[in-house]
């Protein structure tokens, strides 16, 4: 399927060796990510994408936003990047909605994920290279299920539904990711839409691998019988399929370390024999009013409200990244008027005729942004490098040129 359209970049301003760490929430430190100074290969990440029954509220932005940093920085580093999304278009949640608002769920998901869409290429977020629906996917995912099933790692419960579950027990490595003990994993795999106490499986944390068909449900055939796929080998097989193993980073918000990126990573080991990712990358929740922002409760705000109430994409951007990433935070309108403010100060100064040196702001923006991301501090060196300019007698030649080129291609805002 395709994306949308990545926006231009400006050339490479840095050319000295340097890497990027993240925080690595199975070694719980921060970690150098992707291939190191002078390794001549390309950087592969996979980011879970939308469930497509909603439009796109802002702790999904910051999702992407976060990623389309880590992105940003490996380019500006002069690494390639090769960049995986997938989309689940068929989940509980889309067919609930579909039936509720008595739409058909494949009319609701292609309006949902023209909107997502829309909204990341109005927020400067750079399009993956594969960009997924599971129904176009079901051929990759069914060859991960075949291996599966011929080495005898799934199995069949054995009432008249006639599911197939993963069989993880004692499996090295389960748990390694999200460090929770055998309670804190049921409860969650409870509370994420796993089902622990079922009858018939050989362990709470067995994980749906394919749903025999239901009436009135959507289903294809497959070696399992018609059906259709659970939604951690989803993900596990495209990303396998599109990056191959050992993926420099898998990553998503925070909510989908247990069970879904647990399940995701050892299921892809599963079914090729190697390990799935060298790093798990976690962007934090945004709440509202008290309460994580979710589709599911309805508390949302959305990307395309504020673009229709007028609102400047590059300044939505700036107030989302004005949060550190890895830090819970809760939506309030005010940090939009403030981003608004800044963004005038960062046009005005590049639109001056007065400027100041901007090679040691440069270099700080680019160490804060390669230091797990920091963006948060990198806004406000630019703040600084922009009063400092509107205050100035002289203009320092090509140091206006040079900050936009910088605010454009490492943190994706247009100020030109």
């Amino acid at each position: 399927m395709q994306s949308w359209k990545s926006p231009a970049l400006p050339g490479r301003q840095d050319t000295a060796p340097g890497e990027l760490r993240l925080y690595d929430t199975a070694v719980q430190a921060v970690v150098p990510v992707g291939p190191s100074p002078g390794e001549n290969r390309p950087a592969t990440m996979y980011v879970c994408g939308i469930t497509p029954y909603d439009a796109t509220h802002l702790g999904h932005a910051f999702t992407y936003l976060t990623f389309d940093l880590v992105n940003r920085v490996w380019r500006d580093l002069g690494v390639d990047v090769r960049y995986s999304q997938n989309v689940t278009d068929i989940d509980d949640p889309l067919l609930e909605r579909a039936g509720l608002t008595g739409v058909d769920w494949r009319d609701l998901a292609a309006n949902q994920i023209a909107l997502f869409a829309s909204d990341m290429e109005a927020l400067r977020v750079l399009a993956p290279d594969s960009f997924l629906t599971v129904t176009e996917s079901l051929p990759l995912i069914e060859d991960a299920m075949s291996v599966l099933h011929s080495t005898h790692q799934i199995y069949q419960i054995g009432d008249d539904t006639a599911d197939w579950y993963f069989s993880f027990d004692g499996r090295p490595g389960f748990g390694r990711e999200s460090h929770l003990d055998g309670d804190q994993m049921r409860a969650s795999f409870a509370d994420h839409g796993g089902d622990p106490d079922r009858p018939g499986k050989r362990h709470p944390l067995d994980a749906l691998v394919w749903r025999q068909a239901r009436d009135n449900e959507p289903w294809w055939e497959s070696v399992l019988g018609p059906g259709r796929p659970g939604w951690h080998l989803e993900c596990a097989a495209i990303a396998c399929s599109t990056l191959g193993t050992g993926i420099d980073l898998q990553g998503g918000g925070s909510d989908l370390i247990f069970p879904h990126h647990e399940m995701c990573a050892i299921q892809g080991q599963a079914f090729t024999g190697l390990p799935f990712a060298r790093a798990f990358v976690h962007s934090s929740m945004v709440w509202l009013d008290g309460e994580k922002m979710s589709k599911s409760k309805g508390n949302l705000v959305t990307v395309s409200d504020l673009l229709g109430q007028r609102a400047d994409p590059m300044a939505i951007r700036l107030a989302l990244l004005g949060h550190h990433y890895r830090a819970d935070w809760q939506w309030h309108p005010e940090f939009l008027a403030q981003a608004t403010r800044r963004l005038d100060l960062w046009r005005e100064a590049v639109h001056a005729v007065t400027s100041v040196d901007a090679g040691p702001a440069i270099a700080a923006v680019r160490d804060l942004l390669r230091d797990d991301l920091r963006a948060d501090r990198a806004l406000e060196v630019i703040d600084a490098w922009a009063v400092a300019s509107l205050a100035a007698e002289e203009d320092h030649p090509g140091a206006r040129q040079q900050m936009a080129d910088l605010a454009d291609g490492l943190l994706g805002v247009g100020i030109a």
